[in-house]
């Protein structure tokens, strides 16, 4: 929290002149359009402040009706243009301005899916990221959109300003000043009370993400059938009411506050404006202001105070959004731990002998009080299969992470072939690896792009992909389906898609990794949905599938690994234990302990089973 309430890095100029660049990058009509509305609508301001004392100085001089019907038509014409114009570029806005805001969202969006992994395990970067993607979430509401309005805004009022502050000085100098210092205070005075809102958003941000929270967890078809057996329904209604309330009473202050600012402002505009108009009647009534003059000095006087208002509020305005923008701004630049492009190019081949190797290699996760991973050393020779065990926590995926080039070690090297990993583009490293881990994603398409993780038209083997559902022991599921390989998924996508069960969906996964087909397997405890004797199935294929290729599992079931060449049993971050399955056992060590006990309770079960 206190990271959050620190100045931003980013001037308001800066993040301006970042805007202008992204527009200028994505939708160069917003420039434009920004700039014909500034014009149109000083133009249009001062025609308003001319058209009267322009015919009333006519009407004064005795004028000819031709001449006083001349002038009346050319304000008209030039009104009608100016605001057809205005109402041409206020129809035509939104759109440039969400493009640049998509523009933008697209831009935090690959940031997060391109960004190092290890990103993704330091908390101060997710909230980072969960705050710019609010940010440009709200929609017509993002100052990634509501800056072109505001900015239009302010060089309207600096423009107006300075005509207006030259016009008055030719009545007395004090006059404008006056109007400047009277608007300045009201607005000085107003100004915390009008900001109320923005210091405590926190708090109406906490109110309308409960409120988010209960909307969508009442329609969260994963949770229906706990709302109804656990009966939910009052909880979610009562979390949903009180969010309501807590809004609704934010806005009252809100609002409530709001209106002594505008009372300020009236109390203050009076005093002002009855001061100027006072001497304006007095001077024109000793004859020195002619009946126009009047009226133009009087319409003048009242609309200074307005720009001057409008530059300071816009100024508050454009401050807050220029600290969100700086916020987006401080995100897109984040520069990353490692490059994933540039490096020396790797060209990997299917079955070429790579070396794999940690050397003395620690890994401590941001903001843990001890490592993880502590000077471990290990070889993985090319072909070889091996198992890695151990207890929750132990660090059995922080090495996969690590070997996999996804996270960096906080000491030591890993090594492919001898090299340091550091040197070669990242992309290319990770083509090495064909790998199902213990979370993965079903895109919306069909089974066959699931599988090959590619689009139709973009080219699959579906040969290839064929033999993959095979050897994964989905055949028969495939073949029952309508569509077969083109059955879609994800229903929430596709109303005529199809729901695989947990297991099916990991041996999918499973399939997946095989057409990829890269010269490392690695298995992170994937059939973890699967019971013991249908995850030992797989293994065994894996077994003889892999033969040749380096393949690295993972499991809480031991015995599903006893056919590697080799076992590690991780400890607190080290090699506790290693060697084949019956060296383990021989060696009666914590390997043999937990094989004893997980073989006594699937002894036990297949009793259960048997009585029932």
């Amino acid at each position: 929290m206190n990271q959050e309430k620190q100045s931003p890095r980013y001037s308001i100029l800066s993040s301006c002149a970042f805007m202008i660049r992204q527009a200028w990058a994505s939708c160069r009509l917003v420039l434009w359009v920004s700039l014909g509305q500034t014009a149109t609508a000083v133009g249009a301001n001062l025609l308003a402040l001319l058209m009267g004392p322009a015919l009333l100085g006519l009407l004064e001089t005795g004028a000819p009706l031709p001449a006083l019907l001349r002038t009346l038509g050319g304000f008209v014409l030039a009104g009608l243009v100016l605001y057809c114009a205005i109402d041409y570029l206020d129809t035509i806005q939104q759109m440039p301005w969400i493009v640049v805001r998509q523009h933008l969202f697209c831009q935090v969006e690959h940031k997060y899916f391109s960004t190092s992994y290890c990103h993704m395990a330091d908390p101060a970067f997710l909230a980072r990221t969960s705050r710019v993607t609010q940010l440009e979430g709200r929609g017509s509401r993002a100052s990634s959109e509501q800056i072109w309005p505001t900015l239009v805004s302010l060089l309207t009022n600096l423009i107006c300003f300075a005509i207006y502050m030259v016009l008055l000085a030719g009545v007395a100098i004090w006059v404008p000043v006056l109007a400047a210092a009277a608007a300045a205070a009201g607005y000085w005075l107003g100004r915390g009370l009008r900001q109320w809102g923005y210091r405590h958003k926190d708090q109406e941000d906490a109110a309308l993400h409960k409120l988010s929270y209960a909307s969508a967890k009442a329609r969260d078809l994963k949770l229906a059938k706990d709302i109804r057996i656990f009966g939910l329904q009052g909880w979610i209604q009562d979390l949903f009411d009180s969010s309501l309330a807590a809004y609704q009473d934010f806005c009252f202050k809100k609002e409530r506050r709001q209106l002594w600012a505008d009372g300020l402002d009236l109390l203050l505009a009076f005093a002002r404006n009855g001061i100027a108009y006072g001497y304006l009647v007095y001077i024109t009534v000793e004859g020195r202001l002619s009946a126009a003059e009047f009226l133009l000095y009087f319409s003048a006087v009242s609309g200074f105070s307005g720009w001057v208002s409008g530059i300071l509020s816009d100024f508050v305005r454009l401050s807050q959004q220029c600290v969100d923008l700086a916020a987006l701004k401080e995100y897109l630049s984040l520069p990353e731990p490692y490059p994933l492009e540039g490096g020396k190019p790797l060209d990997i081949q299917a079955h070429h002998p790579y070396q794999l190797e940690l050397r003395d290699v620690s890994y401590r996760y941001p903001e843990a009080d001890r490592d993880t991973i502590s000077h471990l050393n290990l070889t993985i020779a090319p072909g070889e299969k091996l198992a890695v065990v151990g207890l929750n926590g132990a660090g059995k995926t922080t090495l996969i992470k690590l070997l996999c080039g996804f996270l960096e070690p906080t000491e030591g090297q890993v090594l492919l072939d001898g090299q340091d990993i550091r040197q070669y583009n990242r992309r290319d490293y990770y083509k090495l690896f064909s790998a199902v881990f213990q979370k993965f994603v079903i895109l919306p398409g069909t089974i066959a792009e699931n599988v090959a993780q590619r689009r139709t038209e973009e080219g699959i083997d579906r040969d290839r992909v064929a033999w993959c559902i095979q050897q994964a022991g989905l055949t028969d599921k495939i073949a029952s389906l309508p569509q077969g390989l083109d059955t879609k998924m994800v229903r929430t996508v596709y109303e005529d898609a199809v729901e695989l069960s947990g297991g099916e969906t990991q041996r999918l996964m499973l399939a997946r990794a095989l057409y990829k087909n890269g010269p490392v397997l690695v298995l992170d405890e994937p059939t973890a949905a699967l019971d013991p004797i249908a995850e030992d199935d797989i293994y065994q294929k894996y077994k003889g599938m892999t033969a040749g290729n380096t393949s690295i599992f993972i499991s809480h079931r031991l015995a599903s690994t006893r056919f590697c060449d080799r076992i590690l049993l991780l400890d607190h971050g080290s090699i506790a234990e290693e060697g084949t399955h019956d060296q383990l056992l021989a060696k009666g060590g914590k390997y043999a302990q937990l094989f004893a006990l997980q073989s006594r309770y699937y002894q036990k079960g297949a009793i259960q089973n048997e009585s029932c």
